[in-house]
């Protein structure tokens, strides 16, 4: 077990950890919960594991979506591109928003 699953064990033990490929890229996902799905995203330094005191508790109302954004924990970290930045929130938005052939719905 890795350093990142213990650390999801511990603080998010009723959640499932599952990596979603969007357009060739992994994406982690950590999923708990039933009802409508509400994604909930980090900022910049943190990771999915920054929502651990309250994404439990909306499990009882929602399926509630973690994820790491691109560049940070288990997630896929894209070389620098000179011709666009990969790392810009219109790139990272994107993707989250994308369709993840039913591995979570965002719309």
């Amino acid at each position: 077990m890795t350093i990142f699953e213990q650390a999801d064990q511990q603080l998010l033990p009723d959640f499932h950890r599952q990596i979603v490929t969007v357009n060739g890229n992994d994406v982690l996902a950590v999923i708990g919960g039933s009802g409508p799905p509400l994604l909930m995203l980090h900022g910049d330094p943190q990771t999915h594991l920054c929502w651990h005191l309250i994404a439990p508790q909306l499990t009882e109302q929602f399926t509630v979506i973690l994820t790491d954004i691109r560049g940070r924990g288990e997630t896929h970290k894209p070389p620098h591109d000179s011709e666009r930045n990969a790392y810009s929130k219109r790139y990272m938005a994107s993707e989250q928003a994308a369709d993840h052939n039913g591995y979570y719905p965002c719309t």
